[in-house]
Order: C-alpha cells, then sequence, then structure tokens
C-alpha cells in the first residue's frame, strides 16, 4: 500500500512503538490519528511533530476497552480526514508477577488484561471495519509479542492474552479478506520506558540476559519495531493472517 495521502489510527500512539510508527508514517504522507488513555502531553507532541512533517493530525483520549470509545474514535478520524485506511492497533497493558506466583495473580489482572489487549483490539477493529472496506485496500497491524508464541514475559495473563490476540488475528484476516489484511508483529524485548518502568530494578539484568540469549546479539528499540510495522503496510498487499516475529533470533537460541 502507498501510503501517502492516507489515514491511519495508531492506538498507544503517544510513546513507544505506537509513537514511532505514528511518526514513520506521518513522514511517508500519511495522516495520523493518535489515540491515548493517559499519555495526553505526549500523544500531543506525537501530533505536533507530525503536522511538522507536513500532514495532518489529531490526539484523541479514548479507553479501548470502551466500545463507544472506539466508535468514536473511528468517527473523529473520518470527520478530520475523510477516510481511513490503516489500523494499528498498539495500545496494551500488563501486569508484571513472576510466572511460578500462582497466587499473585487476581481476578482483576484477567480482566484488565484481556479487556485492553483482546477485547480492545476486536472492538476497534469492529469499529473501522466499515471504513477500512470502504477505502478498497484497508491493512490492520496488531501488536502482540513473543510472549504470545512461547508463553515467557511480563506474566501468564499477558502471555495468554498474546496468544489469544495471534489467533484473533488469523481469524479476522479471513472474515475481512479480501479487501482488507490482518498481520500482526510479535516483538521480543523492546527498549522502551513502558519496560524500564515495569522492570524496575530488574531491566537491565534482564536486557543483558535477552540480548546474550539473541543470536543477533542485540533487543528491539521502538523504532525497529516501527519499521517492520511500516514495512508490512507498505510492502506488498499479499501477506494476510501471518504472526511476524522481529526479536533478534531469541526464538532460535
Amino acid at each position: 500500500m502507498k501510503v501517502d495521502g492516507k489515514a491511519a489510527i495508531v492506538t498507544g500512539g503517544g510513546t513507544g512503538v505506537g509513537r514511532a510508527t505514528a511518526l514513520k508514517l506521518a513522514g511517508l504522507g500519511c495522516n495520523v490519528l493518535i489515540n491515548y488513555s493517559r499519555s495526553r502531553d505526549e500523544a500531543e507532541q506525537t501530533v505536533a511533530e507530525i503536522a511538522a512533517l507536513g500532514v495532518r493530525g489529531v490526539a484523541v483520549m479514548a479507553d479501548v476497552r470502551n466500545d463507544a470509545d472506539c466508535r468514536g474514535m473511528v468517527a473523529t478520524a473520518l470527520a478530520g480526514f475523510g477516510r481511513l485506511d490503516v489500523l494499528v492497533n498498539n495500545a496494551a497493558t500488563t501486569a508484571f508477577i513472576p510466572h511460578d506466583n500462582l497466587e499473585g495473580v487476581g481476578l482483576e489482572d484477567w480482566q484488565r488484561i484481556f479487556e485492553t489487549n483482546v477485547i480492545g483490539v476486536f472492538q476497534c477493529i469492529r469499529a473501522a471495519r466499515e471504513a477500512l472496506v470502504a477505502s478498497g485496500n484497508g491493512e490492520i497491524i496488531n501488536v502482540s509479542s513473543v510472549a504470545g508464541l512461547i508463553a515467557t514475559g511480563s506474566s501468564i495473563p499477558y502471555c495468554a492474552s498474546k496468544a489469544a490476540l495471534n489467533n484473533m488475528t488469523v481469524s479476522l484476516a479471513r472474515v475481512l479478506a479480501p479487501v482488507v489484511r490482518v498481520n500482526a508483529v510479535a516483538p521480543g524485548m523492546i527498549t522502551t520506558r513502558w519496560l524500564q518502568n515495569g522492570l524496575g530494578e530488574g531491566y537491565q539484568a534482564a536486557l543483558a540476559r535477552t540480548t546474550e540469549k539473541a543470536i543477533l546479539k542485540r533487543v528491539c528499540s521502538a523504532e525497529d519495531v516501527a519499521d517492520l510495522i511500516v514495512n508490512v503496510i507498505t510492502g506488498p498487499d499479499l501477506i494476510t493472517g501471518q504472526i511476524l516475529p522481529i526479536e533478534g533470533g531469541v526464538l532460535l537460541a
């Protein structure tokens, strides 16, 4: 897909992978709606940088767990851009709980993580479906994780949510074909503020372990993941229903 003159929504677009993706799309001439739930200042700064690239941007606060918010976000994109061609489902949450601490996992953890990482993605896709079909060549990218492939990550509920997201990606690729393509990217460890804050004092040790395990001896930056997302969007229009890892070869170790 050529994104020049087209329009995208990036959920969780004010920070990390979402921000990097939004700026790369804008640099290619794509108008971008930045969704945020808490990071208002970062989202507005990202929109200012998008505008400086000569395209339109807008920041919209919406909780993807709320169906009305998802539908309102799409309506805002259509009102502002007149179309919607790309949806990047990047918004996600987790809880940092050691896998062997079963008693440390509460029902609220399962509910919050699945409501955001699975139900929220479904609701965004459902809200955007009509507009993406109307574009004639729509693209959806779900930001998953290697946690959904090999069950290692911040917590068991997080791993399970990303496995569910991978499964849903395949289901929705069938449903939305042939006009809309649905794929997922599955990063390994990413050097973002989100992970640094979550791991706290354990971050540097985790980074060293993962870097050593990766056969390419490096882990992802937000820009690396954004590059993959944009490459899938702007590359051949014959890829759908795929889960594409980006993890420095950790899966081969």
